[in-house]
Parts: C-alpha cells; sequence; structure tokens
C-alpha cells in the first residue's frame, strides 16, 4: 500500500508552493492572492529513498467567507479520512486565525500523525513569533520558509521516518495473482464493469456519483482466468451537505494504484478524457503500473467511418509521450468487449513482468545502436557498448556508455522505441538508465 500525505490549510498560507518545493516542481500555480489553487494538485515525492504520494487540497475562489470556510472544512474531513498524515500549514505573518483554530479542532481528533507547518519564517523575529503556534497543542511543529526551502527537509524527515519500507517500495505481487485496479472519475461505469465481469451484484451499482464507500477487492476465477479486480470510487455520506466526489475518487484511484499491477482506466465516450483522468493516468505511469484504457458506453456514441480512429488520436495526443497504450471502446451496459478488456489487461502483465535474456537483448539494441548512433558530445563519440535487463518490478534498462550524463531525451526515446518495438511492452512505463562503462 502506498502512503499518501494531504496539506491542508486556510487560503494564502503558502500550501502551493510548498507542495512545489517538495516534488521540486512547478506544477501548482502560485500568487499572493487567497484561493489561487482552484484545482488539486497530485503528485508522488521522493525524499532519501522513501516515495509518498503528495496532494495539495488547493481550495476554491470564495463567493463569501462562509462558503468558504464550509468547502475548507469539507476538505480537511476528506484528507483525516483518506489520507495517512497530515500536514497543517499556517502563516506566521498572520498568526492563529478562525479558520486555523477550527481546522485544528477537527485534526485535534484523528490518530493520524498531523504536522504543523509554520510557513513564512525568515528571521528570527518571526521564528520567535512562531512559538504562538505550540498553543495548537500539536506534537510536531516545524518552522520553515516555502520560498528557500529553509526548514523542509526537517519536515521530510518526519513524515518518511512514519513511512515503513513496504509502503514505500514498488508493489510485489505476493500471491501471485494478477491484481487489476478498475479506476476513473464518478459515474463511468467502474462498479458496473464489475458486475458484468463477475456476472453478479458484487457492488451496489447507482447512476448517483460516488456510490462506493471503498476500495472493494473481488477474486475472479472463471473462464480458465483468474486474478484480484480492484473497484474503487467516490463515496456516498450521510450529511447533507454535498460531498466533493472528485477529491475522494482521486485519493481512492491513487490507493487502488498502489495496489495494483494494471490500472484499467475507464473513461465516458461522450464526455472523453478529462484533465483529472489525464492526471489519474501520468500518476499510473509514473508508479511504474500497466495501463488498459476503456472507453465505456461507446453504444451511445454516434459513429461514422473512422470515429474509432479519430477518437483513440484524440485520446492519444491527450496521453502523449506515452501512447504505447491499449485503447479499447467497450459498452459494460451491452456487455461488449468487455472480456477482451481482461485479455487485454492479461496481456499487459505478461509484458510487465517480461524478462529479456541479456545476451539477445545486445545483440538487437546494439544493432539499433549501430543503426542511429548518440548525437556527438563536445566533439566526442558517444559510444554504448552494452545493454541489460534490471531485476526490478518496472521494466527497466541500463545502457552502458562512455558519456551517461549526456545523451538527451531525443535518443533516449529513441532507445525505448526500439525496446517497445522488438520486445512488446505495450501497455507498460519503461525506463532507461545510462551508466558509466
Amino acid at each position: 500500500m502506498g502512503y499518501t500525505v494531504a496539506i491542508v490549510g486556510r487560503p494564502n498560507v503558502g500550501k502551493s508552493t510548498f507542495f512545489n518545493r517538495l516534488l521540486e516542481t512547478r506544477k501548482a500555480i502560485v500568487d499572493d492572492i487567497s484561493g489561487v489553487t482552484r484545482d488539486r494538485q497530485y503528485g508522488i515525492a521522493d525524499w532519501n529513498g522513501k516515495v509518498f504520494n503528495l496532494i495539495d487540497t488547493g481550495g476554491f475562489v470564495p463567493n463569501t467567507e462562509d462558503i468558504f470556510e464550509k468547502e475548507i472544512r469539507k476538505q480537511v474531513k476528506i484528507a483525516i479520512d483518506e489520507a495517512n498524515a497530515i500536514v497543517f500549514m499556517v502563516d506566521v505573518a498572520t498568526g492563529i486565525t478562525d479558520l486555523d483554530e477550527a481546522m485544528a479542532d477537527m485534526l485535534r481528533r484523528t490518530t493520524k500523525p498531523v504536522y504543523v507547518v509554520v510557513n513564512k519564517v525568515d528571521n528570527g523575529t518571526r521564528e520567535l513569533e512562531a512559538t504562538e503556534f505550540y498553543s495548537l497543542g500539536f506534537a510536531h511543529n516545524f518552522f520553515i520558509s516555502s520560498i528557500s526551502g529553509s526548514g523542509t527537509g526537517e519536515v521530510m524527515d518526519a513524515i518518511t521516518a512514519a513511512i515503513s519500507p513496504e509502503d514505500s517500495a514498488e508493489t510485489t505481487n505476493e500471491d501471485g495473482l494478477p491484481k487489476f485496479a478498475i479506476i476513473g472519475q464518478p459515474n463511468v461505469g467502474k462498479s458496473s464493469l464489475l458486475n458484468a465481469l463477475v456476472g453478479e451484484e458484487r457492488t451496489i451499482v447507482s447512476d448517483i456519483a460516488g456510490t462506493t464507500r471503498d476500495t472493494i477487492h473481488t477474486h475472479y476465477k472463471l473462464f480458465q482466468k483468474e486474478f484480484m479486480l480492484i473497484d474503487t470510487a467516490g463515496i456516498r455520506k450521510k450529511s447533507k451537505e454535498k460531498d466533493d466526489l472528485e477529491f475522494y475518487s482521486i485519493i481512492r484511484a491513487i490507493k487502488a494504484m498502489d495496489e495494483a499491477d494494471v490500472c484499467l482506466l475507464v473513461l465516458d465516450a461522450d464526455k472523453g478524457i478529462t484533465a483529472q483522468d489525464v492526471t489519474i493516468f501520468s500518476l499510473a505511469s509514473r508508479k511504474g503500473k500497466g495501463i488498459v484504457v476503456l472507453v465505456n458506453k461507446w453504444d451511445l456514441v454516434e459513429k461514422e467511418t473512422n470515429t474509432a480512429r479519430d477518437y483513440e488520436k484524440t485520446l492519444k495526443q491527450r496521453i502523449a509521450p506515452f501512447t504505447d497504450v491499449p485503447i479499447l471502446f467497450i459498452s459494460v451496459k451491452d456487455k461488449t468487449r468487455i472480456f477482451k478488456a481482461i485479455e487485454i489487461a492479461l496481456e499487459v502483465y505478461d509484458n510487465k513482468k517480461r524478462k529479456i535474456p541479456t545476451s539477445q537483448l545486445n545483440d538487437v539494441m546494439l544493432k539499433a545502436v549501430q543503426a542511429y548512433h548518440a548525437p556527438v558530445v563536445r566533439g566526442n563519440t558517444v559510444k554504448i557498448k552494452y545493454v541489460t535487463q534490471l531485476p526490478t518490478v518496472v521494466p527497466s534498462f541500463a545502457f552502458f556508455t562512455n558519456y551517461p550524463d549526456d545523451i538527451k531525451q531525443p535518443y533516449r526515446n529513441y532507445l525505448e522505441n526500439q525496446l517497445r518495438t522488438q520486445f512488446n511492452f505495450k501497455g507498460v512505463p519503461v525506463r532507461i538508465f545510462f551508466r558509466k562503462k
């Protein structure tokens, strides 16, 4: 199982800057105006070999203070329910506010680790002022500056100390059964797909988005095929207020990914692939999972001669650069091609496990290198002498060369394409490393 950390806090305390700092990217938009982060951000953080999922809970641009407070409270509740640990970010420049107090009150009731991170502590005076936040009563308190990075290492040390090697490591399949996770946006037909495959009402099916409460594991053993299906969706709460289903479904999808070997990403044919679908796809790819894209409700689409071909072309443009992925047009309602989807998922699972003998790998790949040499570096010829597959869960290959740091992305892409063409890694991320020979 993967470890998930959610960053919560009121607007404009520096959550997105902190998120960018931990991921070493500029993924989240940062501005001095409160409420800039309209969409939540998701990423994978790596600290001293410990890997965890990171969620910036962002916020909504408010119409009134009451609505804003309600939305922030909702996100904190979701973080408490779904994350393994919570970073509670506050701002030394404004001190403790009513919203901080309200969030602290909610967070005190959880047994999960809460890390109070006091941001914008960039001088001695502010360090003294930051001691005010000890009064919130949490055990873990850190003074940082997200912009400069001061103090963020101590936060990462504390977070990763609570992560077990099992949570951080890439999953290995202990029982030998392939694990397929059904993921996607709420109400695209994930639970219906599971029921259609199993042939019984294994999960509740409803037209209301977010009926599934938890990830559900189903042991499938029919037609000489055996595997585990992991169904995941949003959530239906008893509360009358409107649930933030998108947030729930993304966290659930991330958790299901961590358990799975292959992810079946279900899309609504009418809506196409959304920004959140692309986010889920990218996360699955980064986690080294096999991926099959299932376009559901294809029976409702008006078709012409090249409708499927054009649809597939558009999808691949959205998920680029990893486009060597099976795309299947299905109808769960009519049970069209749903069993074909499982056959393809099993093929992708086999592709993910493929081990290529070193002699065969060198015969093929060194010929590809001879056919198209790496560009010359500072007048020196780049020579690749040897290649071997690494003993990892995700197909990974080490190319031994005289200038490992000077091989650029285009040539890396060429080598990956050759590996895919020659050895069939369809639906599986391939990792390439260059090492000094």
